[in-house]
């Protein structure tokens, strides 16, 4: 199992939230450089990154600073915000992104994932972000009717091969992960399952682990200390 350190951007610096409330934004590292080369000096081999100006704005907005961010940690990283369209994509993987996050794509626009499958492959992948089982979009500000199971399905069928779940209620809270959820859905797709929300201490990584899943982001736990990055790290190359 992999774990994806994560710094989300807004107003280019490295902030988190709270179960997703852009108005809880809080700053958790002096420059998003800085938290990368924290990761980097941990041991980290992937990084997930967000734009959250652009997951509400369904554009591009700090794009720069994450591709500029993402070049000089000299990690893998996997991006997602505000991509709404193949050139968006398409300006991701110019700079060396090795996977581009499909989110509210996914649920308005289910062509621009099939034709984004079918000419990048792997390096695209899905985000599903869910409250009370039920998917949102554009930053997680829209609600649909869709169960988060019934649209991993629909992106199994047109060939997405990985998915990163969040279940916002449980995003920045140090809650835990929504283990329930995460069974539910591993055992429903064949997609490598990327989890997201609610990691707190080492023991979630144990419990991630113990689900197969495929990787495991964390971001407030690190910021805050409650969990040790190197140590969740070695920790799963063991297991």
């Amino acid at each position: 199992m992999y774990i994806l350190p994560a710094i989300d951007i807004k107003n280019g610096k490295a902030v988190r939230l709270f179960r997703g409330d852009y108005s809880t934004a809080e700053q958790v590292a002096s420059s998003p450089y800085d938290a990368a080369k924290l990761f980097a000096d941990a041991g980290a081999t992937w990084m997930h990154m967000v734009d959250l100006d652009g997951a509400k704005d369904a554009k591009l907005v700090n794009a720069e600073l994450i591709a500029d961010v993402a070049r000089s940690s000299g990690l893998l990283v996997e991006v997602g915000g505000g991509i709404r369209d193949m050139n968006a994509v398409e300006y991701y993987l110019s700079k060396g992104i090795n996977r581009v996050i499909l989110g509210s794509a996914a649920v308005k626009n289910q062509q621009f994932v099939i034709d984004a499958v079918k000419n990048f492959g792997d390096k695209i992948i899905v985000g599903i972000d869910a409250k009370d089982g039920m998917v949102r979009a554009e930053g997680w500000l829209d609600n649909s009717d869709i169960n988060y199971i019934e649209l991993a399905k629909r992106m199994e069928d047109v060939g997405v091969r990985t998915i990163v779940f969040t279940d916002i209620d449980r995003d920045g809270t140090l809650s835990g992960p929504n283990l329930s959820r995460l069974n539910d859905l591993v055992n429903s797709v064949s997609c490598n399952i990327i989890a997201s929300g609610g990691v707190a201490v080492l023991k979630d990584i144990i419990s991630l682990s113990d689900l197969n899943v495929f990787g495991a982001i964390c971001g407030k736990a690190i910021y805050s200390g409650s969990l040790d990055l190197r140590q969740a790290i070695e920790m799963t190359t063991v297991i």
